[in-house]
């Protein structure tokens, strides 16, 4: 696991970039924290099928072991968190880690079509996962923190939460019908493999770009 720092940084976009729900640019404080190097694998996730008796979610032809695990909703997300002994990031959390110090559209500056270099998304992931840790990392040396998965989250999505969040350690609404879901995946464009970029799904949802990686 990768330790962040704790400090202020500038969440969200803005004004000009991104989506309604990505604004207003707010500064938020967060403690330290600790964030997996690379997203939960197949032969990880399926290592705690086994030794909690749970069913392993189907896993596309093309997966391998070293691939992040996908088709998991947030309920399996979390389970697989407190079986290692940790949780979900915040949403918040989530952004500081992926930033990496930054406050540029990607943590590597704002030219999309260097992407590449740091991540799987639609224009050189063959159209599937790929296997974790081969692009190179962010600041914080994280891996594919960008594309190759969408992330879950531990926050319930509010459109308009960052009008109200409060400025130390936010942990998001208190309730909701979908969860924040981080990073963009394989199948998706550059624009949505931004730092700040933002999206939610029913917490049920298992999707073939969905996966997760743990906090502490």
């Amino acid at each position: 696991m990768v330790t962040i720092p704790a400090g202020a940084f500038r969440m969200g976009s803005p004004e000009g970039e991104g989506h309604d729900d990505e604004r207003p640019r707010h500064e938020v404080h967060l403690d330290a924290f600790r964030l997996e190097r690379y997203p939960v694998t197949v032969d990880r996730f399926r290592e705690f099928c086994a030794q909690s008796a749970r069913k392993m979610p189907l896993q596309p032809r093309w997966s391998g072991g070293d691939h992040p695990v996908v088709n998991v909703c947030w309920e399996d997300a979390a389970a697989y968190c407190a079986w290692a002994g940790k949780r979900l990031p915040t949403e918040a959390q989530w952004e500081k880690a992926a930033r990496g110090g930054t406050e540029t559209r990607y943590f590597f500056g704002e030219r999309e079509e260097l992407l590449g270099e740091f991540a799987w998304y639609r224009c050189n992931s063959g159209l599937q996962t790929n296997p974790v840790g081969l692009k190179r990392p962010n600041p914080y040396m994280l891996f594919d923190i960008l594309g190759n998965v969408w992330e879950w989250t531990a926050d319930f999505y509010d459109a308009d939460y960052y009008r109200k969040s409060p400025a130390a350690d936010p942990k998001g609404p208190d309730s909701g019908s979908a969860r924040v879901i981080r990073g963009g995946s394989w199948r998706l464009e550059e624009t949505l493999c931004r730092s700040a970029a933002r999206n939610f799904l029913p917490p049920d949802m298992r999707a073939a770009n969905l996966g997760f990686r743990c906090a502490e």
